[in-house]
């Protein structure tokens, strides 16, 4: 390898500083969506629901071990002193969707809160990426402790944002334009593993294409680190003002005017 070939420190540089953007982007992803134990706590309440009503067609004892499973979830979390807010939305949606279904008798019932709710987040995301303030850029921004300062100091990262909510938007509706008609005509069993089916692929379709527009963008600016550094600064500065009028007075005291 010739030096001309060999990799110069700056684009070694450069390659570190794009792997650990990869490697944050990544991180705050996991942080933002759960992670692995986040999809697992998404899909068993709904798996546990179908199972017991493929075997035994009884609603109420279907809906009860779903709810059940989904506060044992959080339970197992609070113990752990783990982060609960994902386990608490899987309660939620669990806790609507047994009160849909026993209120009509419709099993399928049971799933309509949570489509209703894909829905209403598909045109959310793609409504604010139409309005110039993508949905995920609110979700993240904090994760990344840059807030909204890519809305209007980063343009890179606004314009992967933007991707990433289209992304999510039709990625969803696609979900719901499978899940609703077969809300109409298909049997409670048939319709409720092909919802579990679809609970993580379309999820992680949509994360990954996230880590992809985020890996390519400009790196996030860190505004808590701004307000740290501004904080410092002026903590310096009122610190050299009153050293400045400490000298002024012993000078004062030293040589007083006659």
């Amino acid at each position: 390898m010739t030096s001309l070939d060999k990799p110069t420190p700056t684009d070694a540089q450069a390659d570190q500083d794009a792997q650990a953007s990869k490697e944050v982007t990544e991180a705050a992803l996991f942080e933002a969506f759960g992670g692995l134990r986040g999809m697992i706590e998404t899909v068993v309440p709904g798996l546990l629901f179908v199972t017991i009503f493929t075997v035994n067609k009884n609603l109420q004892v279907s809906a009860i071990a779903a709810l059940a499973v989904s506060l044992v979830l959080v339970a197992v979390r609070l113990i752990r002193r783990d982060t609960v807010k994902h386990a608490f939305s899987g309660v939620f949606g669990v806790a609507f969707g047994v009160v849909f279904a026993m209120m009509t008798g419709n099993a399928k019932d049971f799933y309509l809160p949570g489509m209703l709710y894909t829905l209403g987040l598909a045109l959310a995301y793609i409504i604010t990426a139409l309005a110039g303030v993508p949905l995920i850029g609110l979700i993240l921004g904090p994760v990344f402790k840059e807030n909204l300062s890519w809305r209007t100091r980063n343009p890179g990262r606004k314009k992967a944002y933007t991707k990433a909510s289209w992304a999510w938007g039709l990625i969803l509706l696609g979900k719901c334009a499978i899940l609703f008609p077969m809300y109409w005509w298909a049997d409670t069993t048939r319709f409720g593993w092909v919802i579990v089916a679809l609970k993580i692929p379309p999820f992680l379709l949509a994360v990954y294409l996230t880590w992809l527009f985020l890996a390519k963008a400009p790196a996030p600016i860190d505004v808590f680190a701004e307000m740290e550094a501004e904080e410092r600064a002026e903590k310096e500065r009122a610190e050299k003002d009153r050293t400045d009028r400490e000298r002024e007075a012993a000078a004062a005291r030293t040589h007083p005017e006659t």
